[in-house]
C-alpha cells in the first residue's frame, strides 16, 4: 500500500470515527439526558450541571474514539508518538 493510500484511509476513518462523535452527541441528546440531568439541578446551577452531564454522556464515545484510532493505525501500520508514551515511560537507568 502507498504512503499516500495509506493516508487517504487514515484521514476517511478519522472523519468516520468523528461523525461516530457527532451521531453519539445527537443520539445522547434526543434520548432526553441532558434534558433530564438539567431538572434534576437547581436553576442556578443549570450550566454546570449540562457541563457535567455532556461529559458523563461522552466519555464512553471518546473510549471508542480511543481504541478506534488504536486500531486503525495499527491496521494501517501507521507509527507515532502518543502523549503518554512520556508519561509512561520508565525513566533512563544511570549506568
Amino acid at each position: 500500500m502507498t504512503e499516500q493510500r495509506q493516508r487517504l484511509l487514515h484521514h476517511l476513518g478519522i472523519a468516520a470515527g468523528f461523525l461516530f462523535l457527532v451521531g453519539w452527541f445527537y443520539l445522547g441528546r434526543q434520548s432526553g439526558f441532558l434534558d433530564w440531568a438539567v431538572a434534576k439541578s437547581p436553576q442556578s446551577h443549570a450550566g454546570a450541571v449540562l457541563m457535567v452531564a455532556i461529559m458523563v454522556m461522552m466519555t464512553p464515545a471518546f473510549l471508542i474514539w480511543k481504541y478506534l484510532n488504536r486500531l486503525l493505525e495499527r491496521r494501517l501500520k501507521i507509527t507515532g508518538r502518543y502523549y503518554e508514551d512520556d508519561v509512561y515511560e520508565k525513566p533512563p537507568s544511570k549506568d
